[in-house]
């Protein structure tokens, strides 16, 4: 294994990361009504209104929270809520005084129909004072032919577009679609470029993550787009949060990463780790490969295993600290291969069958024919 990560090490070292166009040192999200900015990488914990298993005062207080993304669409179908969310708006609503994105429930139509329009969601989103909306994107399943998802880009390209003169002053997502098909993906960047969107989001994604760490589609997602998009354009990767992935899609290019994974990590007994998350079922503290620093865990790291809510904030904490560490890497010269290599070889001894440094290594390899 030692032999195939210095092979990777190599390669890595090779990629100009730090003179190619993806500038984290500089990146930053503004916010559209005031001066306010927010150094990436970024990471948007997930939440909803009456979440019982963290508040908003230990996202800001605990966990140095100063961004997070909410569902429009929950707050939208529900009368009582709509109204308080509508005369409030939505920082004073959640008690937040960060950067607050949303998203419009596009998802949701897995569940059966949303009954609403592109339109009103786009509007709600802006009335209420969000920093950045979503459109009500079309997802595209991995089964989804060619045609299909060739529609479902367009038509949702369309939304975008009318979105674009309705959102201001907040910022409009660019929904990249396209399903499993780079070229369609490619095109549809294409478009919104052409469009003048200012931030861009890689959709349809969630389904591409595994638990065997598979990083290799999504890697050239994320190395298309950075080859298409401006270099000062953010890219959202919806769904991403893995703290061991996370910064393999941080060397590629990626900004801002949302995702909940931190409470269902935990409601399924997963213990996470910058080297991988542990099932606390088959392990023990003793066999992980490094003490946690948070303070749940110095307090009582065994109660943490055994209590579902500590596991989540644990989780979030695990998250949120990787995104510390990447900032300062990035900061102290943008080393970060010798991170992922340090990352992928103590990953590999403790998950052997893992695919993540195969899949690294052709991402590696595809670099050099991008650059």
């Amino acid at each position: 294994m030692m032999s195939k990560l210095s092979s990777i090490e190599h390669q890595a070292s090779s990629i100009r990361h730090q003179a190619s166009s993806i500038k984290h040192q500089a990146s930053s999200i503004k916010h559209q009504a005031s001066s306010i900015k927010h150094q990436t990488p970024l990471f948007l914990p997930v939440f909803e209104y009456g979440n019982s298993y963290v508040t908003i005062e230990q996202l800001e207080n605990q966990f140095d929270v100063t961004a997070l993304i909410t569902n429009a669409y929950f707050l939208y179908k529900k009368r009582e809520l709509k109204l308080a969310v509508t005369e409030q708006n939505v920082k004073n609503f959640l008690g937040f005084g960060g950067l607050v994105v949303t998203d419009s429930g596009a998802f949701q139509q897995f569940s059966g129909p949303l009954y609403l329009s592109n339109k009103k969601i786009i509007k709600f989103q802006r009335d209420i004072g969000a920093d950045v909306i979503s459109p009500l994107d079309i997802i595209t399943t991995p089964g989804d032919n060619r045609t299909t998802a060739t529609k479902k880009l367009n038509a949702t390209l369309k939304r975008i577009r009318e979105g674009m003169a309705l959102a201001d002053p907040a910022i409009l997502i660019g929904v990249q679609q396209g399903g499993r098909f780079h070229d369609l993906r490619g095109y549809a960047l294409e478009k919104l470029m052409e469009m003048g969107v200012k931030y861009i989001a890689l959709g349809s994604l969630v389904p591409f993550f595994n638990r065997n760490h598979d990083i290799e589609f999504i890697g050239k997602v994320i190395q298309q787009a950075r080859k298409i998009i401006d270099p000062d354009i953010p890219i959202h990767l919806y769904g991403g949060g893995d703290p061991l992935e996370l910064p393999f899609y941080i060397f590629m290019g990626c900004d801002i990463f949302d995702s909940s994974s931190f409470i269902h990590y935990a409601r399924g007994g997963w213990y996470m780790t910058p080297y991988g998350a542990f099932d606390v079922q088959r392990n023990t503290p003793a066999s992980l490969p490094r003490t946690c620093e948070c303070s749940l865990c110095k307090t009582d790291r065994k109660e943490v295993w055994e209590n579902e809510k500590k596991l989540a904030l644990h989780n979030l904490w695990t998250i949120q600290d990787v995104i510390r560490e990447m900032r300062m890497i990035i900061g102290r010269g943008n080393r970060l291969s010798e991170y992922l290599n340090h990352v992928t070889a103590i990953h590999q001894e403790c998950f052997p069958e893992s695919r993540l440094a195969g899949s690294w290594e052709r991402l590696c390899n595809n670099y050099r024919d991008f650059t």
